[in-house]
């Protein structure tokens, strides 16, 4: 059984290449993701991002992650090979606080304190991010098996968990600067996500 709901899809020319962006409701949370994808995505070995929704960083600019970096990197790669897929996963900010209690973890780190240690020190989990409507967003698209671009292990065991063959993942990293190389730090030393030391 599913809980999303395909809905629009539409054109979309940027900068890297013509995409179709696809919006779906996830019935359980209220919340509307994205597909955004080129060439024919159904059957194997997909390259895919799944692109947790950061305002601060994909908006905005923000140098204290890297998830901006991250997103252009992810529609450039996809757009060169002429086939591939963005799942941005909206309700994930700050790894699914919200954007209130992100601006308040930014408050307690520039205190001193890491980002998983804000994250706790305001009630929440290190990570409260949930990835079942990607892999139904995957599987409604006819993806059957994708090379997945990430360096967080727990997406890796969340696509699996829900039936997405993951026939390898590809290192998605982004040189640190002076604003978030500690961050990367924590998401490597805490979060155990693959990243150089």
């Amino acid at each position: 059984m599913t809980d999303i709901d395909k809905g629009t899809s539409a054109r979309l020319p940027t900068p890297h290449g013509e995409f179709t962006i696809t919006a779906y409701f996830d019935r359980s949370t209220g919340i509307e993701h994205l597909a955004l994808h080129c060439g024919d995505v159904a059957g194997e070995e997909v390259l895919v991002r799944v692109h947790s929704e950061c305002l601060t960083g994909d908006i905005f600019g923000s140098l204290r992650c890297d998830c901006g970096p991250q997103l252009q990197l992810a529609l450039a790669r996809i757009a060169a090979l002429g086939r591939g897929m963005v799942i941005y996963m909206r309700g994930h900010e700050g790894r699914g606080i919200g954007i209130e209690q992100k601006l308040r973890a930014y408050n307690l780190q520039d205190q001193g304190m890491d980002t998983v240690e804000a994250n706790l020190a305001l009630g929440h989990p290190a990570d409260s991010r949930r990835f079942e409507a990607a892999a139904q967003i995957l599987q409604d698209l006819g993806v059957r098996s994708v090379c997945l671009m990430s360096n967080n292990p727990l997406k890796v065991l969340a696509l699996e968990a829900q039936g997405i063959r993951i026939v390898q993942r590809e290192p998605h990293e982004i040189d640190a600067n002076p604003e978030n190389a500690a961050y990367l730090g924590t998401k490597r030393d805490k979060l155990g996500h693959f990243l150089r030391g």
